[in-house]
């Protein structure tokens, strides 16, 4: 018996939302990035320097297509390289934006921008690019430990793709609200 998509979409949704309000705005800006849902510059960009990590976020996730296409049908180490060396890269780059400050955000983003098959793999590209020298240290060590011992020994992964893709919610004023 599973559950009706429904109780699913709304366990995602409680899931994003335990979330840092920064990690919301980084996933929702990934997501419109990678899934070409917005204009990303227009939506999300405050500044200069946001406006040039997003334009180098929108470059690195050109590789995304690629990504997805050479995701391996089974765990054979020919296939792993051409595979986990971009999704790593990608990773690298994300978690060094700041906002992906656990393993349950990244995996929440990355199971969207690729789909519910990259689930074994998200791992050991999470780990991989949280060990890389170019994080802080104290960024390093919150990531790692971030990552369960049941997420990182996981035996098997739910194929289930995503119900809850976030996006961007315009404010709505209190005056136009109905009494």
């Amino acid at each position: 018996m599973k559950p009706a998509n429904g109780a699913m979409t709304l366990s995602e949704m409680q899931e994003f939302a335990t979330f840092a309000s920064a990690t919301q705005r980084y996933v929702r800006r990934s997501l419109d990035i990678g899934l070409d849902r917005e204009d990303a510059i227009e939506r999300w960009s405050r500044d200069g320097v946001e406006t040039a990590s997003i334009r180098a976020q929108a470059r690195l996730y050109t590789r995304l297509p690629a990504i997805r296409a050479l995701l391996p049908d089974d765990t054979g180490l020919d296939a792993i390289e051409p595979f986990l060396t971009p999704l790593m890269t990608v990773t690298a780059f994300d978690l060094g934006q700041g906002r992906l400050t656990t393993f349950a955000a990244y995996r929440f983003l990355y199971e969207r921008l690729i789909g519910a098959e990259v689930r074994p793999w998200l791992p050991a590209a999470f780990c991989s690019a949280a060990a890389l020298p170019h994080l802080h240290p104290d960024l390093r060590r919150k990531l790692l430990q971030s990552i369960s011992e049941a997420a990182a020994t996981a035996s098997g992964w739910s194929n289930r793709q995503p119900a809850f893709y976030p996006k961007w919610v315009e404010k709505v004023e209190s005056t136009a609200l109905p009494h």
